[in-house]
């Protein structure tokens, strides 16, 4: 076979004209020391805080110190793999996690894989884990209820859409309860659900998921899990996560809300991985950043005007106290973050009160921009009546004589007390907490003996949805949102009363 010199000539140019000179340079460092999910690297002069490292035997790292003569890393998974002198490879990339509407249903962990058994998640979309928040020009004011389903947050602590409201109190005080119950509220809504379980038992989380399976809310609900049992970078991770995949659902216009279960035990990590990498302490030795760690995750929470599509993040954290003590260093530092707190005192939940709410240092700064018209008319004095009757009822107890006004005012803080009980997991829809307290505001629960109230409001709930102009009354309310006719109302809770023993 001749083989023409012209076309090997061609060819040979061909290929010269398409050769790209390209030049890929990797930057390897080796590990000094490591220990405690800490390895400190020699060599990666050009690592940027927050870049993603790769380590052998298929383990990651994240930049966090970056030293004179060394960079300081977190790892991201098994560290005893790792010993001293290994090699350390830059990737030119910030850390990311993968997002999309694939992950929900599932429980992650802090990289986003998946660890409930049900494989592996199909997801290409993938968010940098540190992102700037939304700055005020891209944002809107808060002004559409988040329904917990819960009357006596609905009615005097109320959550808008976008909101930061902070849940704080000591531990087994029903913290965890009010975020689930807000969760399974959102059933037959428009809003997906993250519960991210920071430094948890993992029977604790089971235990979570088992009750929104239970309920159908994780058909909506995604659970970023990082355990007790789990390495500190994990926790620290987690709140970072969770904010992440609610950041692409919100940027697609979707409202989400967020529960961190508990930034206590995150700030403890941070500590943890900070005196680790010989940060300076501070203050109950917890670094001089930590309020910085709070806040630029909090900050991500928002609600985002029109023109980006109207999407939410609603934050509800969570901080446990000692002893009821809320002035203490974190939990200082996350109320002045967030928009509100929902107090729960210990003596009110051991004393039967559940939820255990303290109405006086529990506040929205939202308020009644998120409420809706029908539990914002009948709601007015509530926390009023609530605080006079606290107050009553401590100055009471050192004389007997009272007057007849002070009685009735210590009966209906009784029957206000008692209307406002409600159980576990055990949500109600705002135009029957509407019905509730419009019957405890128009003084129809006074004629009531109070060890009745709960069954009274019970089956004068029943009442309305099987009576015919109960239907429509309620069917008007969930419409307009609004109180109806107050003549008509009156009429049907006349009617019931008087047939109620």
């Amino acid at each position: 076979m001749r083989i023409d010199p012209l076309e090997i000539s061609s060819l040979l140019k061909e290929q010269i004209r398409k050769y790209a000179k390209t030049t890929k340079t990797e930057e390897v460092g080796s590990v000094i020391s490591v220990g405690d999910g800490i390895a400190l690297v020699y060599g990666l002069d050009h690592a940027m805080s927050g870049e993603l490292l790769v380590f052998p035997h298929e383990v990651f790292g994240m930049v966090q110190n970056l030293e004179k003569d060394h960079v300081g890393a977190i790892l991201l998974n098994d560290s005893t793999l790792i010993k001293e002198g290994d090699q350390v490879k830059t990737t030119g990339k910030l850390l990311e996690v993968p997002v999309g509407e694939e992950m929900i249903g599932r429980v992650i962990n802090p990289l986003g894989q998946a660890i409930d058994g049900l494989g592996k998640i199909n997801t290409k979309k993938t968010r940098p884990v540190e992102q700037k928040a939304m700055g005020v020009i891209d944002r809107q004011s808060v002004n559409q209820p988040l329904q917990t389903g819960i009357k006596v947050l609905d009615a005097l602590v109320p959550i808008g859409r976008g909101q930061r409201e902070l849940i704080i109190g000591d531990r087994q005080t029903g913290k965890t309860s009010i975020a689930v119950d807000t969760i399974i509220n959102q059933k037959d809504g428009d809003v997906i659900c993250i519960y991210v379980a920071i430094g948890q038992k993992a029977s604790t989380v089971l235990n979570v998921y088992q009750t929104l399976k239970k309920f159908g809310a994780m058909s909506f609900s995604i659970i970023v899990s990082a355990s007790a049992s789990d390495p500190a970078p994990l926790l620290y991770l987690a709140p970072y996560t969770g904010v992440t995949i609610a950041e692409e659902f919100m940027f697609a216009g979707k409202h989400v809300l967020i529960i961190y279960d508990d930034l206590t035990k995150h700030a403890i990590s941070y500590r943890e991985l900070s005196l680790l990498l010989r940060r300076p302490p501070g203050r109950e030795a917890f670094p001089g950043d930590v309020f910085y760690l709070h806040s630029r995750l909090l900050e991500r929470a928002a609600k985002l005007n029109d023109k980006l599509g109207g999407g939410s993040i609603t934050a509800i954290p969570i901080i446990e106290t000692q002893e009821g003590d809320i002035a203490a260093y974190i939990s200082t530092n996350v109320i002045s973050i967030t928009d509100g707190q929902i107090f729960l005192q210990s003596k009110l939940f051991y004393s039967g009160i559940r939820p255990a709410i303290n109405a006086g240092l529990s506040v929205s700064r939202v308020g009644g921009a998120a409420q809706y018209p029908a539990i914002k008319n009948v709601s007015g004095t509530l926390r009023l009546d609530l605080a006079s009757y606290r107050e009553l009822e401590a100055f009471t107890q050192f004389g007997s004589d009272l007057d007849d006004a002070t009685k009735a005012k210590l009966d209906r803080g009784e029957r206000t007390v008692e209307i406002l009980k409600q159980g576990l997991h055990n949500t109600m829809p705002f135009e029957l907490q509407a019905i509730s307290i419009f019957a405890l505001v128009e003084g129809y629960l006074d004629q009531i003996k109070t060890e009745d109230i709960r069954r009274f409001e019970k089956e004068l709930h029943q009442f309305i949805e099987k009576d015919k102009s109960g239907k429509k009354l309620l069917k008007e309310m969930q419409e307009t949102k609004a109180l109806p006719d107050k003549a008509q109302l009156k009429d049907l809770i006349e009617g019931f009363i008087s047939d109620f023993v």
